[in-house]
This record gives C-alpha cells, structure tokens and sequence, in this order.
C-alpha cells in the first residue's frame, strides 16, 4: 500500500479521507489556506503544509503549489476529494506525469464524462436511455429555437462543461428562450470557461436516482442506488437508499445497465452515475468521476467502506469486491448540514462555533470537521457536516435521523438542522410523493 498520500482538499471530505488513510496504515499530508490552518484535517494530518491565501484559486486550486507539497513532503500520491481539481483532467495529467497516482479515474476518462454532451453519446452508445434533446453542443440561438421546437417546451438549457445549477436555465416557453439562452451562454463561460451549451427536455416531476459503482481492471460492481431527490436549487440536501420509489425489476435493469456502461469504458476508481427518473423511466443524466458528498449513505447501507476501497484501486488497479458479496439490509438517510439561514434564503452563516454537541448512538454516524471553537469561513462551501442514520426500514431510518437531529446541538452560526426536522415531519416526505422542485414549491419558513 502507499506509504504517503497527499489530500488535494479541505474540510469534512479531507478528513474523510485521512481516517481511511490511517486505517490503511497510510501517512498523511494535509494541505490547507491560511485560514484553515487550525482545521481539523490539518490538525488529523501527519504533516501539512499551507499553499496559499484563502481564495480557492491561490490555494486548492492552485496546481502549482500542490505539487510543489508533494515534492516537499515526499507524498505517492494524490486524493482529490470532491469538489476543487477532484474532475479536473489537467491536473490527474499533471499527477500522473509526475510519477505520483492520482487516485481516481485516468484524465481521459475524467474529460469525457466531464463534457456532459460526450458523456450523453457515450451513455447511449453502451446502453443507457438518453434524455431527448441537442446531440451535441448549440451553435447559434435559431438552432436552439429549431430543437426545443421538435422536443417540445419546456426545456432546459445546460452548460456542456458545468454542474451545481449555474448555466442552468428552464424555458417555459418560446418568447422566453432568447434571453435566457443568452444569460446561460454568460453564466458557463463565466463559471466554467466554456461557453458551449446543450439542450434537454425539461421534466416537470422528476426523481434524482444515482448508482454508486467501484471499478478495477478486473471487474465493475454496483453499491445500490439513492435517491437523491430532496434538491435546492439543484444541490442535494437528503440522501437516501434504497430509493423507495423504484421496484425490484426497475432496479435490477438500471443497476446492471449501469455496471454494463461502466465495464465498457474502462472506469478505474469510485465513481456515480446520475438519472433522471419520471413515470416509470430512467434517462441518463450525467457521471461524476469521484467521490460523492453522499457516499457515507451507501457505506452504512452495505458496510462498505468505499474510500479505503479507492485506495486500493488505485495501488492494485483491481477491486477486491465481488457483486454477490455486496448485500444492502435495511434503510439509510443522510443529512447535510449546512452553516445557512433557510429562513433568509439559504444566506451563509459564517462564524465561531461556541457550542458544538454531535449526536451518537445506535447505528448512527457524523461525518464533519467541526469542534467547539473552530471558525467556519465565508470563503468556501457552507457544508460543515453529514448525518447518516440507518433503520431495519425507512420509518425506523426516518425516527432515528430525526433522534439524532434532536441531538445536534451547534451555537454560534445558523445551520439547516432546523430545516431537515421539517422536512422528515412532512406528510410528503414520509410518504414519498415529493419530487426534485419539492422544495422550491413548499413553504417551510
């Protein structure tokens, strides 16, 4: 196994990944801004080393002063987390060319599945339903116009290099089009550096459904589905699996269709593949070529633990799982706990935290990087932490998140605990009639 592994990222996930580490036996080098040099994954860390202010663009996503901790420290290699440089092709090039793993999928990979209009082509060639739309990028405002024509309004404008909602738009209607066309094209070249865009049928009630895959050059095994669907302006707020929307036949054909597409394309690592689902149909929505913000959903769910998993991939080049060892039991709910203020439009809550009491107890899990007296900083993403609870059934997985919710105590900023009681003691949520605009429709505040 590596001896040395530097973490390309910060918080919650970078602490994530130093407890597999130390599982493993594995050294750790934790990198960090100068703000976050009294975080807790620099203080988990074996060794750190501060490479920047702390604008992303100085620090995480500086290429530069990564490999330049790397030289420094002596590090193997490299796990990116989610997020910052995590799908950047350019910088698993950079990794690999310099003799150090990049623990993740080959940069080729990374760029075809990262251009959303080259993964739709590869996700139709091998198999998987496609949402109808542009086959490829959107030239010119007339052709837009001549294609969601054909496919019919609504639709929905994409960035072809993005994700997270921004260069997202939804067009009601035709008169509509042309400005919001135009404010996407801006958005994506703004956001991404790529201005190109495509378009899909837009769908009025969707489910998010992902499937969590791990891949070696020996084989391609599925952890399950989540579903994914509890959204806020497109970023997830609840996870969970199994998905209670979907039946056993639907289930078997989109996991082994999905482990199918996966196994043709030579997929190295941990990696996700997102659908849309609506009236009994999955359609391919994208794939994200790292780990997910909601991993640990599926780890309680199968006892798998799926980053120790990517650790060895990426030293072996094989997975040590097999499908028929894999059984899920039960139901598993993951809440991300954000420093916002739902009542004030999700506005950022930065602050000291000056009381900090995180639940425990019976099959429930914390992933976080908080403490009492840690600052959490208006400059990065407002997650500080993740509730994972799991029950026999989703009644029990919903009463024991809702205990564990009762518990968290965090004074000194706003979070969205408040909000996550809310939403598992609506009648929507407990009977799963909700959809992905659940959100934006409903009044909670």
């Amino acid at each position: 196994m590596f001896k040395k592994v530097l973490i390309a990222n910060r918080g919650e996930i970078a602490v994530r990944i130093i407890r597999a580490c130390k599982e493993w036996g594995i050294k750790t080098v934790a990198v960090h801004s100068d703000v976050d040099s009294d975080s807790m994954h620099v203080r988990l860390a074996d060794e750190s080393v501060c490479i920047g202010s702390h604008q992303p663009q100085n620090s995480y996503l500086n290429i530069s002063s990564i490999m330049s901790a790397v030289d420094l420290t002596g590090a193997e290699a490299i796990h990116p987390g989610y997020g910052f440089l995590s799908e950047n092709a350019k910088f698993s090039d950079i990794v690999n060319k310099h003799g150090i793993k990049f623990i993740g999928p080959s940069a080729n990979i990374i760029s075809k599945m990262g251009d959303k209009i080259e993964a739709k082509k590869i996700a139709k060639k091998y198999g998987l339903p496609i949402i109808d739309g542009s086959e490829g990028s959107v030239k010119s405002l007339e052709e837009a116009k001549s294609i969601s024509k054909r496919i019919g309004y609504p639709i929905l404008i994409k960035a072809a290099g993005g994700g997270g909602g921004k260069g997202m738009k939804i067009v009601e209607e035709e008169s509509q089009l042309e400005n919001l066309y135009l404010t996407a094209k801006n958005e994506a070249k703004k956001f991404f550096g790529n201005d190109e865009l495509y378009i899909e049928k837009y769908f009025k009630n969707p489910r998010h459904i992902e499937v969590q895959i791990m891949s070696g050059k020996n084989r391609t095994v599925h952890l399950g589905e989540r579903d994914c669907s509890v959204q806020r302006r497109h970023q997830k707020l609840i996870e969970e699996t199994p998905s209670p929307v979907i039946n056993e036949e639907q289930r078997k054909d989109l996991l082994n269709k999905t482990v199918k597409m996966v196994e043709q394309i030579n997929y190295e690592g941990a990696g996700t593949v997102e659908f849309i689902f609506e009236n009994g149909k999955f359609y391919f929505l994208e794939m994200n070529t790292r780990v997910q913000v909601e991993h640990p959903v599926t780890e309680v769910q199968t006892g798998i633990d799926i980053v120790k998993e990517q650790l060895w991939i990426a030293f072996t080049g094989n997975t040590a799982l097999n499908q028929n060892d894999i059984m899920p039991r039960g139901h598993s709910i993951e809440c991300r706990i954000n420093a916002e203020n739902p009542a004030l439009d999700f506005q950022p809550s930065p602050g000291v935290i000056s009381v900090c009491h995180q639940p425990s107890g019976f099959r429930t899990r914390v992933d976080g990087s908080i403490f009492q007296g840690c600052k959490v900083t208006p400059y990065y993403d407002s997650l500080i932490a993740k509730v994972i609870c799991k029950g026999r059934n989703r009644t029990e997985a919903i009463q024991r998140t809702l205990r564990s919710l009762d518990e968290f105590v965090l004074e000194g900023i706003t979070t969205t605990i408040d909000l996550h009681k809310k939403i598992l003691n609506h009648k929507k949520f407990i009977d799963s009639t909700f959809d992905t605009n659940w959100l934006g429709k409903e009044k909670f505040y």
